[in-house]
């Protein structure tokens, strides 16, 4: 996700962030009607019968049909939220989990079992403006630290163990989102810049990235001042940790995939994904697009382009992926209001389906006993749509 200006900027078009301080109850005051769809619908509760199928469902492709209940409408169920990010079911507890970045808090989410909202509760009350989420082989939560810059695993007996801080000798910049290889048990993790700001970290050493001026005071607020000294911004990579050894090593380069973002595997493991989230100069002729590449030996080779994620002759910026069971990506798209949502590709790469949203998407993932829930993050609020078809990931 790009700096606070850029991405934020577009990810919340057409929202107005929520500022209370704790997440509102279904019975919350009803909010101005969305213009997206054609009467204004409502996001207060289950659509009307004569909305059904979905008209913010948008087929591009015959085959998006055959991935589509047509009897259920998008559902929203969450409002309140400072700024949702990292979803991922805990299938044991049926639970989703999700990070809050502003408020630098972890969630669980009961979903509802029909219309309405879910019924939330914290579920770590300070989260060092954690941000994305995942389960590796065991059931153990992955989770991505803004504010202390690391990937950590929180172990069955509820220790916390630090799986990487640092590269180089160097401090992470911001570990932005995370899976699991299940073939190797090793961990896979985005480090842009993207939490190095007051409100989802903590500032860049003076004359630095976010702290240009050296105004910020990056050390204020914490119980930790050599995790909180003075860092400087490095190379934006993305990283391969060992699942035998726990080695770091970084797999891309920022030349490999400029402002790296969402990743994800195909259902076999043999293509790796990535957004770049920020268009690229001229000279590089990098946009924002999903990139794919080929698993060879356990590392990434042969990069191309997948799509270009254009979306009616808009670049629409790509965050958050997954891959369901057949191979189709699904990725959480931000953009022009009335365009933003999540869009979603076959294995060629050609866009087939279209959910349109309120606001932009930031990070997504399936959900529910049958692993057929879509639930899609948009800023402060959380919607949810049934499915043909079932995630393919362990998150």
């Amino acid at each position: 996700m790009p700096t606070l200006t850029g991405r934020r900027t577009f990810l919340a078009t057409g929202l107005s962030m929520v500022a209370a301080s704790t997440v509102k109850a279904a019975s919350a005051p009803p909010e101005p009607p969305s213009t997206v769809s054609s009467p204004p619908r409502s996001w207060s509760g289950r659509a009307p019968t004569a909305f059904l199928p979905d008209p913010d469902v948008i087929s591009l492709d015959p085959s998006f049909k055959d991935l589509l209940f047509p009897n259920t409408p998008i559902q929203r169920v969450l409002t309140g939220g400072g700024w949702l990010e990292g979803p991922t079911w805990l299938g044991e507890a049926r639970i989703l989990l999700l990070s809050d970045t502003i408020r630098s808090q972890q969630y669980r989410l009961i979903p509802p079992a029909e219309s309405g909202e879910g019924s939330l509760s914290v579920f770590r009350q300070e989260s060092y403006h954690s941000n994305g989420n995942t389960l590796d082989t065991q059931g153990r939560i992955i989770t991505c630290e803004h504010d202390m810059r690391r990937v950590i695993r929180w172990e069955h007996d509820g220790s916390c163990s630090v799986i990487a801080d640092s590269f180089n000798g160097k401090p992470l910049n911001s570990p932005n989102d995370v899976i699991v290889n299940p073939l190797d048990n090793s961990i896979w993790f985005t480090d842009p810049a993207y939490g190095d700001t007051l409100i989802e970290g903590h500032p860049d050493s003076p004359g630095n990235g976010a702290n240009p001026t050296g105004k910020l005071r990056w050390t204020l607020g914490t119980e930790v001042p050599v995790q909180f000294a003075g860092h400087a911004r490095q190379a934006v990579h993305i990283f391969r940790v060992d699942g035998q050894n726990g080695q770091i090593k970084a797999v891309l380069s920022p030349e490999d995939v400029p402002s790296p973002n969402g990743l994800c595997f195909s259902p076999d493991q043999k293509i790796f994904y990535a957004t770049g989230t920020v268009s690229g100069s001229s000279q590089s002729g990098t946009q924002r697009v999903i990139y794919a590449f080929d698993m060879v030996d356990g590392l990434p080779r042969n990069r191309r382009v997948f799509c270009s994620f254009m979306l009616e002759n808009h670049n629409m910026i790509p965050d958050g992926i997954r891959a369901d069971v057949f191979g189709n990506l699904w990725c959480g798209a931000s953009g022009p209001f009335g365009l933003a949502g999540v869009l979603c590709y076959n294995p060629a790469g050609k866009l087939i389906g279209w959910i349109r949203l309120p606001f932009g998407c930031s990070n997504l993932t399936f959900g529910g006993p049958k692993r057929n829930e879509l639930y899609m993050c948009c800023g402060s609020q959380m919607f949810r749509l049934l499915l043909e078809t079932q995630g393919a990931g362990l998150s």
